[in-house]
This record gives structure tokens, sequence and C-alpha cells, in this order.
């Protein structure tokens, strides 16, 4: 059995809670839900719960360190159970997606995404990341605003169906079979 960790990115504190940069938090509360994985315990500057998926031993985490500081979370996690990078999936929000589109992607730059460059800093960019789309607001200075801005009204159907297909296809994810995975929530998301 594989021991992978997966880890969502947002920020800690109801305020934050709807945010599009929070959609990381988001997917993992919906896999924990929806694939019945165990409690919440506070570990690693952080929130982790604990599941299987097939074969796999899934350690989902969301760092309670804010966006920026989201590599000493998963840095402490990763050194307590020996992972190195392979074993590591981040989910994240993504301006360079249009909204609820999911891409996986192995290794690559920050694109200026604070917890991408914290969990490098830490660790070095060549882990799996789960890049779930946001759009952009058009103009680079209205992004900090869009992406700490909530989900509209509008909007909460889609990313619901999103969150449901990213957990109902997350075997394909725990596989490695990214490609497989992306197809199918893409799939799913047209139902």
């Amino acid at each position: 059995m594989t021991t992978q960790l997966w880890v969502g990115l947002g920020n800690p504190g109801p305020q934050y809670a709807l945010n599009r940069h929070n959609v990381g938090f988001m997917v993992a509360d919906a896999m924990a839900e929806i694939l019945d994985f165990g409690p919440v315990q506070k570990k690693f500057l952080g929130w982790m719960q604990e599941g299987r998926i097939g074969a796999h031993k899934i350690l989902l985490l969301k760092p309670a360190t804010f966006m920026n500081e989201s590599g000493r979370s998963v840095g402490e996690a990763m050194r307590f159970y020996k992972l190195d990078t392979s074993a590591l999936t981040v989910f994240h929000d993504e301006l360079d997606l249009a909204p609820f589109k999911v891409k996986v992607k192995q290794g690559g730059g920050h694109a200026g995404h604070n917890g991408l460059r914290s969990i490098d800093q830490h660790l070095g960019p060549d882990f799996r990341r789960v890049r779930l789309g946001i759009g952009h607001p058009g103009h680079k200075d209205r992004v900090t605003g869009y992406v700490l801005g909530n989900y509209a009204k509008a909007e909460m159907d889609p990313l619901a169906d999103m969150l449901g297909a990213v957990s109902g296809e997350a075997g394909r994810l725990a596989d490695g079979d990214d490609t497989r995975f992306m197809n199918d929530v893409a799939l799913r998301m047209q139902d």
C-alpha cells in the first residue's frame, strides 16, 4: 500500500471559506466527506484526515498557516512520513484555467501563486498539482480582489459539481492515472 499526501490549499478562517482562493480547501473537505475519511486531527500546522482510496493510504492536509506559509505545514508532514515529492499532490486555484476546469500538471513554476511558491521553497517544484480553474478577472490589477472574493451565487451549482466530480474520480488520481482522471472529471461535468 502506498502512502500519499494530498494537500488542499486555502486560508484558515470563516471569512475566507467561500473565496476562490480556498477552492483547494473545498476539494479536501468534499473528498473527506464523500470518501468517508477519518476525523480531523490538528497536526503539522494544519488539519489532517486519513483515508483509503483503493490500495492507497491518503493523508489529506489543509495547512492552517495561511497560503504564503503553506510549505511549512506540507514540509513537516512530508518529513514526518518520510515521503518524497512523488507522493505529494497539491490542489489549488488556477487563474489561467476557465472556471471549474480541472487539469493535472507534474512540476513546474508557481505562476505567482503564494501557496505553490511556499511549497517550492520548502520542497522544490517536483510535485503533482491539481489545478482548479477559477478564471481570470481580465486585468492583473483586479486579481487580488477576485481571488480573495467569494464565489457568486450563480457559481455554486457548478462549484458543487466540480467538487463532486473530483471526489468521485479520486481513485484515478490515487492510481497515478492523471489523464483518465482529467477526462472522467470533464465527462462528469458535462452531465
